[in-house]
């Protein structure tokens, strides 16, 4: 006999994987990309996407935000993009306050931060200035005008796209901005037969982005999220994840270690991951699937040739351990 817990489960897993079908109708080759995006929403965090121009990843928001339905019926959740430049201001973030001549008052505008889903498209071209604008909003869902402080939406997911920060004009993402983020992850171009098939098809896909269904609703979101809260993690995984995290302090490669809070992003996105994959517990490979997803951009190197070496070197040897253990076996 099926219990609730299993019921429950089986229901979210089908919500997951009906979000995920629906945003490959337009999204194509990218299956890992769109998991990791739906594990962050899940996880209540934040992503961020390296790669080059033109690899999908602002059309990807869009889509993720046209799949939702919103509060009013037949429109989808609010979504907002902001494209950052050198000259923007903090203010075409947050909002400002305006002359009403009708009641002879200032009133508050809100700026495009007050969303449900905010796609903040190459964001290494505006100044720190700007960057730091998104923090107290990434990290604590409000934002301070003065002596107010105004809350965001219940649902706000920030999709921040960057381009590789060796190209010109683009400013490096303060530590303590990359830090908001759960995940980090690379686009990347896609395989030879999926570039095809796009060149074939993109009359539909772009036809499939006007047309999409909102198979969830903004309420779906939320619960989703509560279920991930709920999935359970052995203790020998937090073990493994508090290793992870203390590692790269002492690393001779890492100048710069991961924070308790990364250590605490981690844990929500293992969780997530496990419902992403339709399980209400986390297994010892989760740890190894999204480690890097989760530490990489948080951390500073003495040098770029050990960059990789070192990261995977700490990751490999608590799998290792964790594997010994055969916890669910």
């Amino acid at each position: 006999m099926e219990t609730v817990s299993e019921t429950i489960t089986g229901n979210a897993t089908e919500s997951i994987q009906l979000l995920i079908t629906q945003i490959e109708k337009v999204i194509r080759g990218k299956r890992q990309q769109i998991e990791m995006v739906v594990t962050c929403l899940l996880a209540g965090g934040h992503i961020l996407m390296e790669d080059n121009p033109g690899t999908g990843k602002t059309v990807l928001a869009r889509t993720l935000a046209q799949s939702i339905s919103g509060s009013k019926e037949n429109e989808h959740v609010i979504f907002k993009r902001i494209q950052f430049t050198p000259d923007l201001l903090p203010m075409d973030l947050i909002g400002t306050y305006i002359f009403d001549d009708r009641i002879k008052e200032f009133i508050f505008k809100k700026g495009p931060l007050f969303c449900n889903v905010l796609l903040a498209d190459e964001i290494n071209r505006a100044s720190p200035k700007v960057q730091s604008a998104l923090l107290e909003a990434m990290a604590e869902h409000q934002i301070t005008v003065g002596d107010t402080t105004l809350m965001l939406e219940k649902m706000f997911f920030t999709i921040a796209t960057q381009n590789p920060i060796e190209m010109e004009g683009t400013y490096p993402l303060p530590a303590a901005q990359l830090d908001r983020f759960f995940m980090k992850i690379n686009f990347g171009y896609v395989n030879e037969d999926t570039e095809l098939n796009i060149y074939r098809e993109y009359l539909d896909i772009a036809r499939n982005l006007v047309e999409l269904e909102q198979v969830l609703s903004l309420q779906d979101i939320v619960t989703l999220q509560q279920h991930a809260a709920d999935v359970f993690v052995h203790e020998e995984i937090i073990k493994a994840v508090s290793n992870i995290v203390r590692a790269t302090r002492t690393h001779p490669d890492i100048t710069l270690g991961a924070s308790t809070r990364s250590g605490i992003a981690f844990l929500r996105c293992l969780r997530a991951f496990a419902l992403v994959r339709g399980r209400t517990f986390v297994i010892e490979d989760d740890v190894k699937d999204i480690a890097r997803f989760v530490l990489e951009h948080r951390l500073m190197y003495r040098n770029k040739d050990g960059k990789e070496k070192a990261l995977d070197g700490i990751i490999l040897k608590e799998a290792e351990r964790l594997a010994k253990l055969k916890l669910h076996s």
